[in-house]
């Protein structure tokens, strides 16, 4: 990857306010005002004895992700594209997928950032536990922030305009917010409906981080639904991206 290019896209992306707040700020603030509610600080039975602040920071994790690869990383991209500036890098030494990967780097890292911030604002604000088994959760996450980006790349690939792939990452948004459990975590739902949500990107994803945080390694049918995600949208982002 071109150093350059990765610089210059880190710096664009640190000028912008709006996705500086709804990737890095929004989740952990989601999470300090859910925890503020003192309900939701109480022990449920319904959850296994958990308070419903410990069930939405795996939540909050996901959140920021999910701005990043649907709503941020397709607007930068389609906007470069509809501009002509991927056709003109192509008749100079950087390549565009360059920019591809600078791309992909920036809003992943600023992805996993964000995870860490909803981690420690709960472990710091609520004394929310910290995954018991780290190497799980990491695995887990670092597949979920792998599917976002696919994902941002696949509407990246049909959009032919800025405004359209706005509408696309809209129409993708709360979906996948409802399949990672932002109106109801993934551990209040009925059975049926967890295990639909479970062949879900994100929904595999919150139960996988779900499983690390009570200190067992995520189950192996998550992580095979997210690994099965995560190649696919590639393919087919690859199949479909076009520079020009």
């Amino acid at each position: 990857m071109n150093t350059a290019v990765l610089r210059t896209e880190a710096r664009l992306f640190a000028r912008e306010p709006g996705s500086l707040f709804w990737i890095l700020a929004f989740p952990p603030l989601l999470l300090a005002i859910l925890g503020a509610v003192p309900a939701f600080r109480e022990h449920q039975d319904g959850l296994g004895g958990l308070r419903i602040v410990d069930t939405y920071v795996p939540v909050t994790v996901l959140v920021g992700m999910i701005v990043a690869g649907v709503q941020a990383m397709p607007v930068g991209l389609t906007g470069y594209r509809e501009q002509g500036i991927l056709r003109r890098m192509s008749t100079t030494p950087v390549r565009p997928s360059a920019l591809l990967s600078a791309h992909m780097l920036v809003h992943g890292s600023a992805a996993l950032l964000s995870a860490l911030l909803a981690l420690a604002v709960g472990r710091l604000a609520y004394d929310v536990r910290l995954p018991g088994q780290p190497f799980g959760y990491l695995l887990a996450l670092v597949l979920a922030v792998l599917l976002a980006l696919a994902l941002g790349s696949v509407i990246s690939a049909v959009s032919g305009t800025v405004k359209i792939a706005g509408a696309v990452g809209t129409a993708v948004f709360f979906p996948m917010l409802f399949s990672a459990g932002v109106w109801l975590p993934v551990r209040a739902m009925p059975d049926l409906m967890a295990d639909i949500v479970g062949f879900t990107p994100f929904g595999a994803a919150a139960q996988a981080l779900d499983a690390a945080t009570a200190g067992d390694w995520p189950g192996w049918s998550h992580l095979a639904v997210m690994a099965v995600w995560a190649v696919a949208l590639s393919a087919a982002a690859a199949r479909w991206f076009r520079w020009e």
